[in-house]
């Protein structure tokens, strides 16, 4: 007879993780999970293996509201290898072309010039969006290169740091669904010597505190501590956990009185006061503002529910 399924924590809210080099986003999302025994977890755009950094991890609830996390901007430090040009464009691919460096300051100059502000970018071969029905980087797997319509990026902010022989640091604050790695390998080729990345670390998920940020290792002697007692009290990790609404922190907030909010939680559009004339809302309840789901301002001005929170059991 089989054992029943051990049943985890309805815990919810977004740890911020600095995940460690070599290990893939969804590997530490699974360790990150099991820590905090929460029943649901789901990252916010995922970190190469190479990469270190921020990653925001939603728990519960907030899950449902990370899809906000995807649209919002970043912040990298890099060091990217001249002279050399990989099949990724960073230092797990396979090396492909070796090219003397000559470039002036003045070049350089001039080459970051051009990736500062609004540009079109096509998305490398080894990246997880889709073309009919399967990732892209399947089929680089394979040797296979498909078409890619170049997508409008930004770059807020491009800072040299250092460059030193073969090796350029440099800080970049960009839009949603910028790839560092190709505008690694791009400023490579405008410097006529190739380039890849050899270290990415990502500094910043929208306003996220950095200060918030915790290793795996960490994280995993707190819930060493916590498991070692009789009955484990979760406060200590919980207290980690920014609220499930973080996500959301950059649409306006509409709160509601309790009976309109009642209606609105069965998913009824209905109307609030000083409400913005169109968009997104982050909707809150009553004097104690919780959260109860984001909804988007209808035609006729009404309050139109698009994601409701789960009401947990206390």
């Amino acid at each position: 007879m089989s054992r029943p399924r051990r049943r985890g924590r309805d815990v919810h809210g977004v740890f911020l993780l600095d995940k460690h080099q070599g290990a893939s986003s969804n590997d530490v999302l699974q360790k990150v999970k099991r820590l905090f025994h929460a029943n649901k977890a789901g990252h916010t755009g995922a970190l190469d293996p190479l990469a270190t950094g921020m990653l925001p991890i939603c728990l519960g609830e907030a899950t449902k509201f990370s899809q906000y996390l995807l649209d919002a901007d970043k912040r990298y430090r890099v060091i990217a290898r001249l002279g050399e040009r990989t099949d990724t464009s960073d230092a797990d691919g396979n090396l492909v072309e070796t090219r003397p460096v000559s470039f002036s300051q003045q070049e350089l100059d001039a080459a970051l010039e051009s990736f500062r502000g609004d540009t079109l970018q096509v998305p490398t071969m080894f990246s997880a969006l889709k073309y009919q029905g399967r990732k892209l980087y399947e089929y680089a797997r394979e040797g296979i290169t498909v078409p890619r319509e170049a997508r409008p990026i930004t770059v807020f902010e491009l800072q040299f740091i250092r460059w030193e022989g073969n090796e350029l640091e440099l800080e970049i604050h960009v839009s949603k669904g910028t790839y560092i790695r190709t505008i690694i390998d791009d400023l490579g080729e405008k410097l006529g010597c190739g380039a890849h990345v050899i270290m990415l670390r990502r500094l910043q998920v929208a306003r996220y505190p950095v200060a918030r940020m915790m290793t795996l290792a960490q994280l995993q002697t707190l819930a060493e501590q916590v498991n070692a007692a009789e009955t484990p009290d979760y406060a200590p990790l919980d207290a980690l956990l920014l609220p499930m609404d973080s996500p959301a922190a950059a649409f306006p907030v509409v709160n509601l009185p309790a009976a309109t909010a009642a209606l609105f939680k069965q998913g009824m559009p209905v109307k609030a006061a000083e409400a913005p004339a169109s968009g997104l809302v982050r909707v809150t309840e009553g004097d104690a503002a919780n959260f109860i789901g984001m909804a988007e301002i209808a035609g006729d001005g009404r309050v139109a529910p698009r994601r409701l929170v789960v009401e947990f059991p206390a």
